[in-house]
Order: structure tokens, then C-alpha cells, then sequence
């Protein structure tokens, strides 16, 4: 039974069970694909993304939908069949809801605040640590404690959120340092003596 529907084929060819789900466009998005470069953007309310996708992959809109589709059935256009149409969907939700990404700091004297479009850290080294703002990237520090992290680019906001993380990533016996909100340190036990 199992192995039945493992060897399940459509057209003779498994399929992505992801990469078949069309894309639902909502209303306000524009997406235009460059045929010679296969490279999509998506317009939407919170902004613009660019991403170009593999070759072997085919994108269509039609009927407020994206659909994805690969052209052949060798090993790389497989792989890549679902992996492009989480991309496309994540741009897609990028321009019309953005992600965020929150971060809470945790330590006697530690703080944050926001300076103009910078981000600036006082995590107990003898200076203060200050990040930029990039082009599509907002700093949001609701509480001294919190930095909450928003954009447009999924990938971007995680990157962003793990370089201020590694500012001063937290510790296992006191717990101090920068942690994402919903990240649980796993404590050790101090040396008794």
C-alpha cells in the first residue's frame, strides 16, 4: 500500500508534490518574467523582489495564478521544482503581508536602541555595536529588550536577524546575550565547588 503510493507516477514521472500547487495572486500584485534570463519579479503594496529562478524550471501566470512547471525530468529540475515555488510564494507574501523576524536581549546593563536608520547594541563590550539599516530592511526596538526585524525578502530578514544575533549570541549558564524570541537556550550547570 505504501509502496504504492510512493511509485504513485503522473504522466509516468513522480511529481513535486509542493511544486504543483499553483500560486494564488492577490489583488494589488504585478509579476512580469523575463523570458531570456528567466528572472521573475513580483510588484506588490510593501514593495518590489527580483529572483532569478533555473532554467529548467518554467513559471506562467494565468488567471491570477502562478504555476510552475519544470521542462524536463532529469535529477537538478526535480530538486529544483518545489525549492522554486516556495521561492516565488515567499515573494509573493514579501509584498503584500513582509516578514519580521523578532529578537530579545537578555543581560544586566544590555539594551538596544535605534539611532536614525541605525541599530545600536550596548551587550557588554567596552563599546557600542552599531548596524545599518540595508535598502529594504526596517529595525523596529519596541522595549530596550526587543528588536523586531522587517522586510520584504524572507532570506534577507533571516540573514539580517542572525548577523545582530551573532553580535553577542547567548551563553548556556546565565543565559545573556541575543536570542531570537521563540529560541530556547539549553542550560548547563555552573562548576560547584
Amino acid at each position: 500500500m505504501v509502496i504504492d503510493f510512493i511509485q504513485k507516477m503522473e504522466g509516468g514521472v513522480t511529481m513535486s508534490r509542493i511544486g504543483k500547487l499553483p500560486i494564488e495572486l492577490p489583488d494589488g500584485v504585478d509579476v512580469k518574467i523575463d523570458e531570456t534570463t528567466n528572472t521573475i519579479t513580483v510588484k506588490g503594496p510593501k514593495g518590489e523582489i527580483s529572483n532569478s529562478i533555473h532554467e529548467s524550471i518554467e513559471v506562467t501566470v494565468e488567471d491570477n495564478q502562478i504555476n510552475v512547471m519544470r521542462l524536463s525530468d532529469d535529477k537538478t529540475a526535480r530538486s529544483l521544482h518545489g525549492l522554486s515555488r516556495s521561492l516565488i510564494n515567499n515573494m509573493v507574501e514579501g509584498v503584500t503581508k513582509g516578514f519580521e523576524r523578532a529578537l530579545e536581549i537578555n543581560g544586566v546593563g544590555y539594551r538596544a536602541q535605534k539611532q536614525g536608520k541605525k541599530l545600536v547594541l550596548n551587550v557588554g563590550y567596552s563599546h557600542p555595536v552599531e548596524i545599518e539599516e540595508e535598502p529594504g530592511i526596517e529595525f523596529e526596538v519596541p522595549a530596550p529588550n526587543k528588536i523586531i526585524v522587517r522586510g520584504v525578502d524572507k532570506q534577507r530578514v533571516g540573514a539580517v536577524a542572525s548577523t545582530i544575533r551573532s553580535v553577542r549570541e547567548p551563553e548556556p549558564y546565565n543565559g545573556k546575550g541575543i536570542k531570537y524570541e521563540n529560541e530556547r537556550i539549553i542550560r548547563k550547570e555552573g562548576k560547584t565547588g
